[in-house]
């Protein structure tokens, strides 16, 4: 491996590994830090080249931060953990949780897509554009390069089937925001093709867990404790 994750910590009981989007850190999930450590290990991990982890040589890809997870769970002697992945953490978790099975106890899914076009156009358009404006610039530019690299997490990726979700066995919540940018269809598509997975839309936009904790964090919780 060759980074060291930056990561936030709190709690004890069984592990719970909290993933940010694109572009985030674990910053984010500063509302269910207390929440959750009352009853589990939390770790909140920054991924690969975002937060204070470095950005490392090896590739940039979602694939890869699966890749990256299993390392900092091998590192840090978590031979099984709860993963709850917002965004492109979700897709992180999702791609983690269909390569490494036995590592994965519950699985919380928020906001996350199979594919760019579960995104809403509305959303999708401007990442677009500002990706092609950066790949422009990127040979001349560093923080050009770094923006190609980061907007083009979700205008290439993630690239999952629906068929391939009937291999998760964990059991799954997948949740979203009523006003999410990700198409409504599409989070039923996800949990529809996860085999016994529940569904839940609270109300709100894509950032429901920084934005609405409260409801956010019961229905984790009430999902985890069942």
């Amino acid at each position: 491996m060759d980074i060291q994750h930056f990561y936030m910590e709190k709690g004890q009981g069984p592990a719970l590994i909290l993933l940010h989007g694109n572009g985030g850190s674990c910053g984010y999930f500063q509302s269910q830090l207390d929440a959750f450590s009352e009853s589990y290990h939390v770790y909140a991990p920054d991924t690969r080249g975002h937060g204070k982890t470095p950005r490392g040589e090896a590739p940039f890809t979602i694939s890869q931060f699966a890749d990256d997870l299993l390392g900092f769970m091998d590192g840090h002697d978590i031979k099984k953990a709860h993963l709850l992945g917002f965004s492109d953490g979700g897709n992180i978790a999702l791609i983690f949780a269909l390569r490494y099975p036995d590592r994965v106890e519950r699985l919380i899914l928020n906001g996350a897509n199979l594919d760019p076009s579960g995104v809403k156009r509305r959303a999708q358009l401007p990442i677009e554009l500002g990706y092609r404006t950066a790949r422009r610039f990127a040979a001349k530019s560093a923080s050009a390069k770094a923006n190609a690299e980061m907007l083009g997490l979700m205008v290439n990726e993630p690239n999952v089937r629906p068929g391939e979700l009937a291999k998760v066995r964990a059991k799954t919540l997948v949740v979203a925001g009523t006003r999410d940018i990700i198409r409504r269809s599409h989070s039923e598509l996800i949990a529809r093709s996860i085999p016994g997975s529940r569904l839940v839309f609270i109300e709100g936009g894509h950032f429901i867990a920084a934005k609405s904790p409260a409801a956010f964090n019961r229905a984790v919780l009430d999902f985890l404790r069942e």
